[in-house]
């Protein structure tokens, strides 16, 4: 007989919570806000160490309050906090906030970007008394630099995706189509520790794991924020693998995040049974090129909108200006985005983003070119900023691997 669980894992250290905080605290201040209410579920891990369904209140000064719903046990071991109390309805919210000794704030942050406009109407009535602010970009800009502990987690997870690449060569073979092989290395990704769960903060886009897709399979566009799309299995989810067989001499695209005890990773790499043609070589060496350009540019200082402009135009010089993150005229305005608990944190490598890189955030790196009735090259690699430009946490062949 099985036992139930009793216990469970607490993984963000105490310490760490602490300082996350007391950074969101003085936003707090420094806005005139009294208090936030975070309710996201990638928010609430990164404050309270526990996604489980419920509300955080973080007050201008003093000690968080979170209120569950379910799961109550297991959020209190979770999250590690002192003030933790089983709620049935956001109705009470107020009363259990000043029967901890808070007054109501009179101004409130909330995840405006996420909520719905449901949830939204809800809390104006809860909290008739308070104006409710957008606290959500200040969130994002702190999550964007990350802490030394959440750096390990993401090497952690980098390592993790190199094996997955390295495991493609095991795999891969000519006519196993393009879904039978991902499940066969998401498989492997599972056994690693992978969590499954890719979370994404812009509203309706998900994603399972990431695209392989081989030939001019790659090229096919979707609905999905990436500079690759594929057909999918239906059109419900119209990305990523699909019944397409692999075919020897076409360029096998593995973009594949890895998702490690609540942190990821992204990485591309580009598999090749047999060759491949002299046109997508060179592409793939000019798209190398690019990230080799970036990674000298990008400094703590640089300006995000900039570092694009440079890739835009390096690729525009190659040759590549109609082929580059994109074919036709619905091209992706990114080349490189922030990631941690979420794929699409701050800061965005894109067209007219004033946002200065920092020491210590995080930004895949994703310079594709896409050539319709062709397919797909490329490169894809997790970087940290540092003082002296960006290191590489994913560490697997750039190069086109011929198996």
């Amino acid at each position: 007989m099985v036992k139930p669980m009793t216990q469970f894992a607490r993984t963000t250290p105490e310490s760490e919570q602490h300082s996350r905080i007391a950074a969101l605290q003085e936003k707090l201040v420094k806005h005139r806000i009294d208090g936030v209410l975070i309710l996201q579920k990638a928010d609430m891990f990164y404050y309270s160490g526990t996604a489980q369904q419920g509300w955080l209140y973080i007050p201008e000064s003093g000690e968080p309050l979170l209120m569950v719903f379910k799961a109550f046990e297991r959020a209190r071991q979770e999250s590690g906090f002192k003030q933790v109390v089983s709620l049935v309805s956001p109705k009470k919210i107020p009363q259990t906030i000043a029967e901890f000794g808070y007054s109501i704030p009179k101004i409130m942050g909330l995840e405006l970007d996420v909520l719905t406009a449901n949830q939204y109407l809800a809390f104006q009535q809860i909290f008739s008394g308070s104006e409710l602010m957008d606290i959500s970009f200040q969130i994002r800009l702190l999550r964007a630099v990350k802490s030394a502990h959440e750096i390990e987690l993401m090497r952690q997870a980098s390592h993790m995706a190199d094996k997955v690449a390295a495991k493609v060569a095991d795999l891969i073979c000519e006519g196993i189509t393009e879904i039978g092989f991902a499940g066969q290395l998401e498989a492997y990704a599972r056994s690693l520790g992978h969590q499954g769960l890719i979370r994404m903060r812009m509203w309706d886009n998900d994603l399972f794991y990431g695209h392989i897709m081989s030939g001019p399979g790659a090229a096919v566009p979707s609905c999905f924020a990436s500079p690759t799309g594929g057909r999918g299995v239906n059109p419900s989810i119209a990305q990523g693998p699909g019944f397409n067989t692999i075919k020897k001499n076409e360029p096998v695209l593995v973009d594949y995040v890895f998702a490690l005890n609540g942190y990821l990773s992204d990485h591309t790499r580009i598999f090749c049974l047999g060759n491949l043609s002299d046109d997508l070589l060179r592409a793939h060496d000019a798209m190398l090129e690019i990230q080799e350009m970036v990674k000298q540019a990008a400094r703590p200082g640089s300006v995000t909108g900039g570092l694009y402009d440079k890739m835009i135009s390096m690729a525009d010089k190659k040759g590549y200006k109609d082929n580059f993150m994109g074919a036709g005229a619905r091209k992706i305005r990114f080349t490189g985005h922030g990631l941690g608990i979420e794929l699409d944190e701050f800061p965005f490598i894109a067209k007219d983003q004033t946002l200065m890189l920092e020491t210590g955030m995080m930004i895949a790196l994703e310079p594709k070119a896409v050539f319709p009735g062709k397919g797909v090259v490329g490169i894809e690699n997790t970087f940290l900023v540092t003082d002296n430009g960006l290191e590489s946490l994913t560490t697997f062949s750039d190069k086109i691997n011929r198996l």
